[in-house]
């Protein structure tokens, strides 16, 4: 039906894209959220006058790989074989466990997991825990924390194996009282008769393992019955978190264990080649000393009698493989490797652009540690993994064990944003522990963390886009990167060699599943080139998409621009995706887009899909100190699919925003002869709670479907929002980020 409010020039009726999504969400009987707001009204608040140019419609592009399975889909599919294998128990004290084979690394997963739980066996919220669960190498895709792929491929397993255990109670309940099993009832961890009889689940657990067949349905609920998922639910360890109750590696009272550290090269990846320690073993404190692959470790009874020990030694130390490259050969580098654009496209008008990233660490607030107690006989280890298995296979190489003498305890981590994929903690203390024959517990320094951790590669960016008649005719990009370490793979033995004997094959594929443009912008080539400088990179919250989508998102603004078009207006006259319109037109509505705005301030907006989810971000930004421009308010909206715990979402939003503000505006490291100059939060300058508006308004669209992932999708289009709120506050065309960036401290001596 045409829209009785667009205007004569615009073309609202639906492409077959958006009927066809259009009919998927009619199906689930949720159209009401499709479009926020009347055409009509989104356009006056964009400010459309009567001599605004009409509305391009898009030509048509063809779908990418991700847009018919994308990363999150594969490790879903990789991990279903081993579903079978997940652990559920009801103890007799009436405790539902959930062996879970995930990271809790602040993201909440914890208590999205117990949701589900709770929700299919009829338990209390509060009966149902989630330890982390040991490495596990018969799990083997089912192990790993990555991809946004947590909530999706548990949703089902999990869910199904509590319908499974509450049918068993259920059957155990109804032989126990000799009642029929279709008449019970279950609620709050227990099972009800009509009579009023009640037994706990825990009181029937042991009758309830001995079921093959029970005798009521086992299938998971349907949506229309869930009163657990989907309701917004605060963190069941969120007490413990701000209590300090919570415990992370090197709060574990390891009988033995003492505190460990280690003296790293001046260069990124420098070796050992001769110490002189006499004087740090003769320091208060100082139990050993050991060389080892990464550098010198210092084993004392305190770790500031480590760290004082650790200065004192004197190293000699052989070269690193970038010993001589800055940022300004690493660009010339990334420059020079960036693929060509189409010779034709030159032909049309055409819009160019190039955008440089810098390296960004994670920085986690929990720097890289972990517990090590090795032994001749058998090995333990203790840290927050991401990729336990692989890092229990690597630990037992090189420790000379046999893989099954080795056991790799999950720890909570203290935040990641993928920096927990490596374990380079874990087996630093695995080779201390050897080394000197006792536990150690072995902790990165935060200069350690910035200097000698992992960081998000530095990217450089070539787009053009191609127009005519007020047409997108095609869109090039060309992205050319540091290259990026996959070598854990997909968290398993098979994966990881993959990833270590074909280096350039494995990112080439989580490219092609991750990226694409959500927009109809004709003919579409998007093309990676990675170059083969052996620095300390990793997976960066959305990986390739927080740069790549962020520069795509810049360049749309632009060429919004250039066709006389609002950025907001156009965005939508060209998204593909219906379910995006609708995420655009609540910020477009709530954000209050087109208000005026001092001088020096202004609106930006952004839009990003990946991992089945979609969001739209709206920030306002003040530039009247172009030193110190400030995020005055942000609006964002997502449409997770199914959101298991709104409120985990909100926080992961929240997150993503606060490192588009930080990556965008200030964070990044420079690199002088094969270094990092930052080492602290003080130089490094990740964004504090004072660089964060006071003002956030965060809406989760209405359940549909299934799970899409949640925990990078923030990141791109907060990044771009910030990017484009900057460019139109200063009437500037950003190309480097961060923006402000300059070498305003006297970096640590190396």
């Amino acid at each position: 039906m045409p829209n009785p409010h667009a205007s004569p020039d615009q073309d609202d009726s639906p492409t077959p894209a958006e009927r066809d999504s259009r009919a998927r969400i009619r199906r689930r009987g949720l159209l009401a959220f499709a479009v926020a707001a009347p055409t009509l009204t989104v356009a006056v608040r964009l400010g459309m006058g009567a001599d605004a140019a009409p509305l391009p419609t898009g030509l048509p592009s063809l779908p990418g790989l991700a847009d018919f399975v994308d990363l999150g889909d594969l490790l879903t599919t990789m991990a279903l074989p081993t579903s079978r294998l997940l652990v559920l128990e009801v103890t007799p004290e009436n405790r539902v466990v959930l062996q879970l084979p995930r990271a809790e690394v602040g993201q909440g997963i914890s208590t999205a997991i117990a949701m589900l739980v709770a929700e299919e066996l009829d338990a209390r919220l509060s009966d149902v825990d989630t330890p982390l669960a040991d490495a596990r190498p018969a799990l083997l895709f089912n192990q790993m924390t990555g991809g946004s792929n947590s909530v999706r491929s548990l949703y089902e397993p999990v869910r199904a194996m509590a319908a499974q255990a509450r049918a068993r109670l259920v059957t155990a309940a109804a032989q126990l009282w000799k009642v029929r099993a279709d008449t019970l009832i279950t609620r709050d961890t227990k099972v009800i008769a009509p009579d009023g009889r009640t037994a706990t689940y825990g009181s029937l657990s042991a009758s309830a393992a001995k079921i093959a067949a029970p005798a009521v349905p086992d299938k998971p609920k349907p949506a229309t019955k869930h009163k657990v998922i989907g309701r917004p639910t605060t963190r069941l360890d969120a007490r413990d978190l701000v209590t300090g109750k919570a415990k992370y590696a090197l709060d574990l009272a390891v009988p033995g264990a003492l505190p460990a550290v280690v003296r790293r090269p001046p260069t990124i990846g420098g070796t050992v080649v001769s110490v002189d320690d006499s004087a740090a073993r003769a320091m208060p404190g100082v139990v050993a000393v050991a060389a080892i692959p990464t550098g010198v470790a210092v084993v004392a009874s305190t770790f500031g009698e480590a760290i004082a020990a650790k200065d004192a030694l004197k190293v000699t130390w052989g070269k690193g493989p970038v010993d001589q490259l800055s940022d300004e050969d690493i660009r010339r580098n990334l420059r020079a490797a960036t693929l060509p654009l189409g010779p034709l496209s030159s032909l049309t008008p055409h819009i160019d652009a190039e955008f440089d990233f810098a390296f960004v660490p994670h920085a986690p607030m929990e720097t890289n540690s972990a517990v090590a107690d090795v032994r001749p006989d058998r090995a333990e280890i203790w840290a927050g993994l991401k990729t336990p298995i692989i890092a229990q296979e690597t630990i037992a190489k090189e420790v000379g064990l046999p893989v099954d003498k080795v056991t790799v305890h999950v720890t909570r981590g203290g935040g990641s944003f993928g920096r927990r994929l490596f374990f380079d903690g874990a087996l630093e203390a695995a080779q201390v522990s050897k080394k000197v024959g006792r536990p150690v517990k072995l902790m990165w320094t935060r200069v350690d963390d910035i200097r000698h951790g992992r960081a998000r590669a530095a990217t450089h960016h070539k787009i053009r886009v191609t127009h005519l008649a007020g047409q997108v005719l095609s869109y090039e990009h060309r992205v050319a990167s540091v290259e990026t370490d996959f070598r854990t793979g997909a968290g398993e033995a098979l994966s990881a060699a993959f990833a270590n004997l074909l280096p350039p094959a494995f990112p080439q594929a989580v490219f092609a599943l991750t990226e694409k443009v959500p927009y109809n912008f004709g003919l579409v080539t998007e093309l990676l080139n990675e170059v083969p400088l052996r620095m300390n990179t990793a997976s960066w919250r959305s990986v390739y998409s927080a740069t790549v989508r962020a520069s795509e998102e810049i360049m749309v603004d632009e060429v919004a621009r250039r066709l006389g078009q609002d950025p907001l207006a156009f965005r939508r006259a060209v998204l593909k995706s219906a379910r995006g319109k609708a995420v655009l037109d609540w910020v477009a509505k709530n954000g209050k887009w087109g208000r005026s705005l001092p001088a020096g301030h202004a609106q930006g907006v952004a839009y990003h899909e990946e991992y089945q989810s979609c969001t739209a971000c709206l920030v306002e930004l003040d530039a009247t100190d172009r030193k110190n421009p400030r995020v005055t308010r942000a609006v964002i909206a997502a449409d997770v699919g199914r959101p298991i715990n709104p409120r985990g979402v909100e926080a992961q939003l929240l997150g993503g925003l606060t490192d588009g503000i930080s990556t965008i505006l200030t964070a990044g490291v420079h690199i002088q002869k094969g270094l990092p100059l930052e080492g602290t939060f003080s130089q490094f300058h990740y964004a504090r709670q004072r660089n964060i508006p006071s003002q956030v308004d965060i809406h989760v669209m209405p359940a549909n479907g299934e799970p899409g992932g949640a925990g990078e999708l923030g990141v791109p289009a907060a990044a771009a929002a910030v990017a484009n709120a900057y460019a139109r506050a200063t009437g500037t065309s950003p190309r480097s980020f961060p923006i402000n960036f300059p070498v305003d401290f006297e970096p640590l001596p190396r």
